[in-house]
C-alpha cells in the first residue's frame, strides 16, 4: 500500500510508518507530501495543500496525519457524534480540514478521494514511546491531571524519560524513538487502550480495507 505520513519531525514520521504497518499487517511504500511540516501550527496549515498533491499528483492510497495534543482539548467520544466539532480540539480540526479539502476535489489517479487517517498523541508523541514501560504514563493519567489542575508530568519531563535529556539531537531521538516503538511493533493492543488518540488512528486505518474493497467492487 502506499500512502503520506505528516508529522511534526522526521522521527515522528519513521515511528509512524512502524507503527501503521504493525496495523495494517503490511508493509507500506511512503510518497513524500509536497511540503514538509514541522509543529502543530505548520501541519495545520499545510495539511490542505499536501491532500490536492497526494491526491492529484501521486498513486496514494491515503494520507496519516499525527499531531501531537500539547494543552489543547482532548477529544472524545462525545465529539464523534454526527455534527459535532470542537474547536479547540485537533483531532476535530484535522479530521474538519480533511472533510473541507477532500470534498472539493474530482475523482483523480483512479479513485474518488484521499483516504484520511488521524491520530493525536496526548500530550506528546513520547508519551506513545512509554507505553508499556512507564505505567504512570497514559491518555487517562492526562485527562485525569487536567481536570484535577494537578498534572502527572510536563511534555519536558516526558522527553527526559524517553531520551535522557529534553533537547535531544535528531540522529538521538530517532534512536530512542525506534528503540521504543519495537514493543509495539506485532501488538498494538496497548497502545490502542491507553491512548485513545491512537485508537483513532487504528480505527481509521483498518476502515481503509473496507473502503477500498468497497470501491474495487463497485
Amino acid at each position: 500500500m502506499k500512502l503520506g505520513i505528516l508529522s511534526e519531525s522526521p522521527a515522528d514520521e519513521m515511528v509512524i510508518r512502524v507503527l501503521v504497518e504493525s496495523v495494517l499487517g503490511e508493509n507500506v511504500r511512503l510518497v513524500s507530501p509536497s511540503l514538509r511540516a514541522r509543529g502543530w501550527p505548520s501541519v495545520a496549515q499545510v495539511l490542505p495543500a499536501v491532500i490536492r498533491h497526494l491526491h492529484f499528483n501521486t498513486d496514494a492510497t491515503g494520507l496519516v496525519v499525527v499531531v501531537d495534543a500539547d494543552d489543547s482539548v482532548v477529544h472524545t467520544a462525545e465529539h464523534d457524534r454526527e455534527g459535532y466539532y470542537h474547536p479547540r480540539c485537533r483531532m476535530c480540526q484535522l479530521r474538519g480540514v480533511f472533510r473541507q479539502t477532500t470534498k472539493k476535489l474530482p475523482p483523480a489517479r483512479g479513485r474518488k478521494h484521499l483516504l484520511r487517517c488521524v491520530g493525536v498523541a496526548v500530550p506528546a508523541v513520547e508519551g506513545w514511546y512509554l507505553c508499556g514501560r512507564d505505567e504512570t504514563v497514559s491518555e487517562r493519567a492526562w485527562t485525569d491531571g487536567q481536570a484535577s489542575g494537578v498534572m502527572p508530568y510536563t511534555r519536558k519531563e516526558l522527553k527526559v524519560r524517553v531520551y535522557g535529556t529534553d533537547r535531544p539531537s535528531l540522529a538521538h531521538e530517532i534512536d530512542c524513538a525506534m528503540r521504543e516503538v519495537q514493543r509495539h511493533r506485532r501488538d498494538t493492543r496497548r497502545l490502542e487502550h491507553d491512548f485513545p488518540g491512537f485508537e483513532s488512528l487504528a480505527k481509521d486505518l483498518r476502515s481503509w480495507k473496507s473502503q477500498l474493497a468497497t470501491t474495487a467492487s463497485q
